[in-house]
């Protein structure tokens, strides 16, 4: 079936990144399989995360289909272009038939979009991960994708105004390759193995990066572990 509404929101988001200048520094994007099924998975620090994830699998000229939570479905704008472009949505009090329709579409040779922390991180630093991405994988049979974006949350994040600005943000995406759970290898296990490899290639991402803060009230944005005033991590 033709992509009517995915290619042109795509164009139009490429164009906005241009329009605001933003600056992309992005490796790993040959890990995107050209066909099949795969499970991405990346960190979450700001609103926007879903777009910037799904511009990694572009140079593998590939869409992907984002589990989002359903009320992003019932607004009037967003509702029909999330349907349209086939993302799933998430009822997180019953989330079964989510989880049959992302495992379905894996069969089918899609690519679904997963941030296993479910909701963004104030501290900017990775939360402990949901196993549903891994659980997905090892029904559908298919490899688990880890990506690290940093600097969107200067953008758009979780108690911070949006600053949608010709600032010339830094936009620092990584791929890394596919990881496959292994035979007999138990949920837990794979998700705990899928943490540390976005978290390493995270730090590699924060280590790219060009910008700093330009004096104490920009700070904001970098975590505490790295001289930033974000809040700090809950302790366990």
């Amino acid at each position: 079936m033709a992509e009517l509404v995915y290619p042109p929101v795509i164009r139009t988001a490429l164009t906005w990144f241009k329009a605001i200048d933003l600056r992309f520094d992005i490796e790993g994007t040959e890990h995107v399989p050209q066909r099949g099924g795969a499970v991405l998975v990346s960190n979450h620090i700001s609103y926007l995360d879903f777009i910037f994830a799904g511009r990694a699998a572009l140079p593998a000229k590939r869409l992907v289909r984002f589990m989002a939570k359903e009320s992003v479905f019932r607004h009037k704008v967003s509702g029909p272009l999330m349907r349209a472009m086939k993302h799933i949505p998430v009822d997180r009090a019953a989330g079964k038939d989510a989880y049959r329709h992302a495992v379905r579409a894996l069969r089918s040779g899609e690519i679904v979009g997963v941030f296993p922390e479910a909701t963004i991180s104030p501290s900017f630093t990775l939360k402990e991960f949901k196993s549903g991405a891994a659980r997905m994988a090892q029904e559908a049979d298919v490899p688990l994708l880890p990506v690290a974006l940093w600097g969107t949350q200067r953008l758009w994040t979780k108690g911070r105004p949006r600053d949608f600005g010709r600032n010339h943000f830094p936009i620092t995406i990584r791929v890394g390759a596919p990881l496959l759970p292994r035979a007999g290898e138990s949920v837990g296990a794979v998700t705990e193995r899928l943490r540390g490899r976005v978290q390493e290639l995270l730090e590699a991402a924060q280590r790219a990066y060009p910008a700093r803060p330009k004096n104490a009230d920009d700070s904001w944005w970098l975590p505490a572990h790295l001289g930033g005033t974000a809040p700090a991590p809950p302790q366990p």
